[in-house]
């Protein structure tokens, strides 16, 4: 009997040791490939949390674990410990994180936008308790490029997106953008967005410069169009419960590594958005590249100011107040 019971406390602690030793290597998921924007502040992340602890980070890039919703719903299940996620898919579960899909919120000048998500009274203050109540932990949020418009036939103002089926993100206000635009939004997993394109179910998209060359969306669309509408935002989360259990001295070392990664990422960005588009000419001299004048893009501004209503409706007075502090946010860096 003794023999059993000792038996017995050895599978436990043995439990307890792999336990243990499970929960030095951290996994993070992210939505892009390794080499993408997602991707290089992941494999940062990972540096500076390996160089100053024990622990170890297990990256999963883009489709290693299913798609966005997958990775999220694992997050939150405690599978993972981190995940990278643009507010464009957690907006199903947060609804005022949708309010970086307002069109033209965001400006345009780098130094402001950057300046804009470091010091955001928002993003530090208001959106990590919204995203507690969904058992994340909200690290940080940052900028990933502009994003443009990739179509079959060219776009110089709302008129040129009739009928046109464009692929949007899981994301209510991105398809009321989109329909403000004049296009036909068409809601689907980024898996399907190539072939879609390819068969004509599609005939457009939208996402930063890098994106369009990795993914190789150039080939099968002919116009790159720039109308300044938004800048691709992105967010990194921990689950909470795993995140809460550290010591203050663990939590202070990722929250230092994430510090680390946002300033290295923010410098990694400069001039990408056009060593891409060089990339993109040259392996397609044909694509062409515009960019809408302020004339042009006034009606497009219109139509945005349509779906700013439509935010506040979905959201009520939660969202309403997190579109003021942005706005106030934003004059502050603007100054």
């Amino acid at each position: 009997m003794k023999r059993i019971l000792a038996g017995t406390a050895a599978t436990v602690a043995l439990a307890a040791s792999m336990t243990a030793a499970q929960a030095d290597t951290w996994r993070y998921a992210f939505e892009e490939a390794i080499t993408d924007v997602q991707g290089v502040f992941a494999t940062k992340f990972k540096e500076e949390v390996e160089a100053n602890s024990d622990h170890e980070i297990q990256l999963f890039p883009y489709g290693t674990l299913g798609e966005s919703a997958d990775i999220m719903e694992q997050t939150q299940a405690g599978i993972l410990q981190f995940v990278n996620q643009s507010p464009g898919f957690t907006g199903s579960l947060i609804p005022e994180a949708q309010v970086f899909f307002v069109p033209y919120l965001l400006p345009q000048d780098e130094k402001e936008l950057n300046e804009f998500f470091r010091t955001s009274k928002a993003i530090n203050e208001m959106f990590p308790e919204l995203y507690a109540e969904q058992g994340l932990e909200l690290l940080t949020m940052y900028p990933e490029g502009e994003v443009v418009m990739t179509t079959k036939e060219p776009v110089a103002g709302p008129a040129d997106l009739n009928e046109v089926k464009f692929r949007v993100m899981t994301n209510p206000l991105l398809v009321e953008s989109y329909k403000a635009f004049g296009a036909t939004p068409t809601p689907l997993p980024w898996g399907e967005v190539y072939g879609g394109l390819q068969t004509n179910i599609i005939q457009g998209q939208e996402n930063p410069m890098f994106f369009v060359e990795s993914t190789k969306m150039y080939e099968v669309t002919d116009y790159i169009t720039f109308a300044g509408h938004n800048n691709f935002t992105t967010a990194i989360m921990a689950n909470q419960d795993f995140f809460e259990g550290l010591s203050e001295e663990d939590q202070k070392m990722i929250n230092d590594a994430i510090d680390v990664a946002f300033e290295y990422i923010l410098d990694y960005q400069q001039g990408l958005t056009e060593e891409s588009l060089a990339a993109i000419k040259e392996a397609k001299p044909s694509i062409t590249v515009t960019r809408l004048s302020d004339e042009q893009r006034a009606p497009f501004m219109e139509a945005a100011k349509d779906v700013e209503a439509q935010f506040i409706e979905m959201t009520g007075d939660s969202g309403k107040e997190i579109l003021e502090q942005m706005k106030a946010d934003l004059a502050n860096v603007s100054d």
